[in-house]
């Protein structure tokens, strides 16, 4: 059996079960922001921060920037797993593949940090 790296030994198909749920939560995330932009067509920056400073709103804000990270890790993985794993041959494709995805890492936590403080620094 092959097993993933993104998943920490299980199967691929923990992989493409959380690539399906982010997807699933990111989409919901956009239909509730396009929804309430043509609910309320005159908005203005108070009813847009009131929006932001409740507590639910912070939630699925918090879960859908998880579930970006998340969406983004598996899926870049495979991407360099593919591509550099199998499109490069020899020693070097493996410290390359390893030093892209930590640096993908590296970016993603960055970017995940990032848009939690200003989230919660509203």
């Amino acid at each position: 059996m092959v097993t993933s790296v993104t998943s920490f030994g299980r199967s691929g198909l923990s992989d493409w079960l959380v690539q399906r749920v982010t997807a699933i939560v990111m989409a919901l995330y956009v239909f509730f922001i396009v929804a309430f932009l043509l609910v309320n067509p005159d908005l203005d920056y108070n009813q847009w921060a009131a929006l932001h400073e409740s507590l639910p709103m912070r939630m699925f804000s918090l879960l859908t920037m998880i579930s970006i990270a998340a969406h983004a890790w598996i899926g870049m993985w495979c991407v360099l797993t593919d591509y550099i794993t199998v499109r490069m041959i020899g020693p070097k494709a493996t410290a390359i593949r390893i030093f892209f995805q930590l640096g993908m890492i590296s970016m993603t936590l960055l970017y995940l940090l990032w848009a939690i403080d200003i989230l919660w620094g509203i």
